[in-house]
């Protein structure tokens, strides 16, 4: 065995005079990113079902708060509104203000709250209404009608319409059940303002607005 020349030994040797192993030399980390765990793609599918479905009920309820569908039956209306005709009825219109005379509403009808009908507003709480020969005075003083309507000769009142009350007629008159045969409409049983008319389409439009005070 050949001695070790203390005096000749390698660099290696002098920085390692132990005789362990050189420490490993940095290894270069890998360019791949880090994979990073996905949620399921059912979970996400099941989530966007859930919220689609909660989106839809509300914009479905709110809807049905605000706007409900009205077909008339009947021709106490003509020649404004027909029977087998759609309307859309605001439920809106109401909650912030009065019904004003020259509206058309939908309402209970008080004698049977099972069926809805379809008038026109002519008085309103606290006016005195009278008809004398068809045409209709409010406070003595008379209304003009700037709506179509079907003229009918009678007499009625006077009478005063009472405190959350409201006086309504057809305009086919001749042909009408309402306020004149059968009482003031109580505000309660209001339902909204016809708005739309959908059905048939040669009806389809906004509702012309006749609201209008007496004696204007």
């Amino acid at each position: 065995m050949e001695p070790v020349n203390p005096y000749n030994m390698n660099q290696t040797s002098q920085s390692n005079p132990y005789g362990f192993p050189p420490p490993p030399t940095d290894v270069p980390l890998s360019d791949t990113p880090l994979q990073q765990t996905k949620p399921s793609n059912w979970g996400n599918a099941a989530r966007e079902l859930v919220e689609t479905i909660l989106l839809t009920l509300v914009i479905f309820f709110i809807i049905r708060f605000a706007i409900e569908n009205y077909r008339i039956e009947g021709y106490s209306m003509e020649p404004n509104f027909h029977d087998g005709q759609f309307l859309l009825v605001s439920k809106l219109n109401y909650l912030f203000g009065q019904p004003q005379r020259g509206d058309v509403i939908i309402f209970h009808y008080p004698l049977d709250p099972r069926k809805n009908f379809i008038k026109r507003v002519i008085g309103l709480p606290g006016e005195k209404v009278e008809i004398r020969g068809g045409k209709i005075f409010v406070n003595d003083v008379r209304v003009p009608e700037p709506y179509p309507y079907n003229f009918a000769n009678y007499d009625w009142g006077p009478i005063t319409v009472g405190p959350d009350e409201y006086f309504v007629l057809g305009d086919n008159r001749p042909e009408s059940s309402d306020s004149h045969s059968w009482g003031m409409l109580p505000a309660k049983n209001i339902i909204g303002k016809a708005w739309v008319s959908y059905w048939p389409p040669s009806e389809w439009g906004i509702v012309h607005d006749y609201s209008y005070a007496a004696g204007q």
